[in-house]
């Protein structure tokens, strides 16, 4: 039996043997943008600043799958022309100053500044028909067990049928991924590097079940 090795083009890390590893087999992207908190594709210009969703946007090009680990070009932004503010300085808080809270990255330092981004709604009363008419339960989605569908779990993102799902199908990070510090990693297998494409290329940790609907 042929080896499987694994794709090393960004958005793929499918598994493939030379044997079997037709045209319009892998879809990927090219390389990644980052400019003050947005991720983006140079290939599709889609983009996030939540990095979960980033990483979950479906490749744009077709090829062959690889073994060869991608170039990623490094984009160095031009410098911006001096901004005269008149806040004093004393005013900037130590979150607003934090180069990583200003692109948008969670910062330890400062997490506990943060405001919660949503509040929890009271549950209404039993009786009141109008509060309770409102709140409808989420439609079920209906799958044929031969569907070609696209895994979303972090790492995998493989084509699979739902009738060849099974425990150990899926080979993924459950998460979450971990910026702090010019680092890059899952705090899953706690693994950390430097530089993005040894990030994209950090083998999953964990099998499961293949998933299409993972949460972000």
């Amino acid at each position: 039996m042929a080896d499987l090795l694994r794709c090393q083009r960004i958005g793929c890390n499918a598994t493939f043997t030379e044997d079997n590893n037709p045209e319009d087999s892998c879809t990927y992207h090219e390389s990644p943008l980052f400019h003050d908190g947005m991720k983006e594709w140079s290939c599709c210009k889609k983009r996030s600043h939540d990095f979960s969703l980033f990483l979950e946007i479906p490749g744009c090009k077709t090829g062959k799958h690889t073994t060869e680990k991608p170039v990623i070009a490094k984009v160095t932004a031009a410098p911006k022309p001096a901004i005269k503010t008149s806040i004093p300085a004393a005013n900037v808080s130590a979150k607003d100053a934090c180069p990583r809270c200003r692109q948008g990255f969670f910062c330890s330092d400062h997490g506990k500044d943060l405001k919660p981004s949503h509040q929890v709604q009271p549950t209404p009363a039993k009786g009141n028909s109008d509060l309770q008419e409102s709140v409808k339960a989420p439609v079920k989605k209906i799958v044929d067990i031969n569907q070609p569908q696209t895994c979303k779990n972090k790492g995998c993102g493989q084509t699979f049928k739902e009738i060849d799902n099974h425990e150990t199908a899926c080979n993924h990070h459950p998460g979450p991924a971990v910026f702090h510090d010019r680092l890059r990693g899952w705090k899953c297998c706690d693994i950390h590097v430097k530089e993005f494409d040894e990030f994209i290329a950090i083998p999953p940790c964990t099998k499961g079940w293949h998933n299409a609907d993972a949460a972000s």
